[in-house]
């Protein structure tokens, strides 16, 4: 079994002999780095990188001090993870249920360092089948009028249950930008389409319009800019003239599920570090 490891993720104005003094600080503590990977921003100057190492002594302790070192000595910007962190998801869904399906098997199965708290959803579809899988189901419907209290809602079950994410399996509804700010916690939403083409609604029907030769999935950090967020991964299929839009849809939908799958594997895996409105994607 490996043994437990500290996970770094740091970033700021880059200067010379930064990897020499993150490595070092490592290895005069008798402890091994086994990965390490670092990216430098050149028109913006910063230095971004990602360093898992197993320490020597107390992995608590040796953390702490690790953030404190690249915060007050370097200058830098960082967070630190454990390897045995399994944080607690809480998984939004509407009616369509391919990645809701496909994600709670993903956890299921172990792929996810993380665990599934509780399903919310708009509707009451998929109760049923959240109750198969023994995931708690919070019904909590959304209207324009009431929008504002269920979001209430939404965000007492988040906080009840400990969740330190939030994924969109095809959660129908914008999140206010109070949630995303009251939520303590990322957000990461699937959306049908290449972004930045076809933001919105019915991404596969305005595709089909446009008579485009490729569509695509984006898995994306939310933001109160709808399908403007940090992008984390996406993926591409090719399509031709003899596609209908219901072709494009189950095409699509493939996509989707491994395009959302593999963004919150790197989120949960410490892998990926946002700035501005882009992200570093440590692989």
């Amino acid at each position: 079994m490996k043994p437990p490891s500290i996970i770094a993720l740091i970033h700021g104005p880059d200067q010379p002999g930064l990897v020499s003094r993150v490595s070092s600080w490592i290895f005069l503590r008798g402890s091994n780095i086994v990965h390490a990977d670092q990216h430098e921003d050149p028109e913006a100057g910063i230095f971004f990188q990602r360093v898992e190492w197993i320490p020597s002594g107390q992995i608590e302790s040796e953390a702490a001090a690790f953030e404190q070192f690249a915060s007050d000595e370097l200058g830098m910007t960082v967070s630190v993870a454990l390897s045995t962190d399994r944080p607690k998801v809480a998984l939004f869904v509407s009616k369509i249920d391919h990645c809701f399906h496909d994600t709670i098997l993903r956890f299921r199965s172990g792929e996810m360092a993380g665990s599934l708290a509780c399903v919310v959803s708009n509707h009451e579809t998929l109760a049923d089948d959240a109750a198969r899988y023994g995931l708690p189901f919070h019904h909590i419907p959304v209207t324009k009028a009431s929008k504002a209290q269920a979001e209430d809602a939404q965000l007492e079950v988040i906080r009840s249950c400990g969740a330190k994410l939030v994924v969109m399996a095809r959660y129908m509804q914008v999140l206010s930008d109070r949630f995303l700010k009251e939520a303590g916690c990322p957000v990461i939403n699937i959306h049908h389409s290449f972004l930045p083409a076809f933001a919105g609604g019915k991404p596969y029907h305005q595709a089909h319009s446009r008579g485009v030769k490729i569509i695509g999935a984006t898995a994306h950090y939310a933001t109160a800019d709808l399908d403007e967020g940090p992008i984390i991964h996406q993926d591409v299929t090719r399509i031709n003239h003899r596609n209908a839009i219901p072709d494009l849809i189950r095409k699509g939908r493939d996509l989707e599920k491994s395009v959302f799958a593999q963004a919150i594997r790197l989120h949960l895996d410490n892998r990926i570090l946002v700035y501005n409105n882009k992200t570093v994607v440590f692989d």
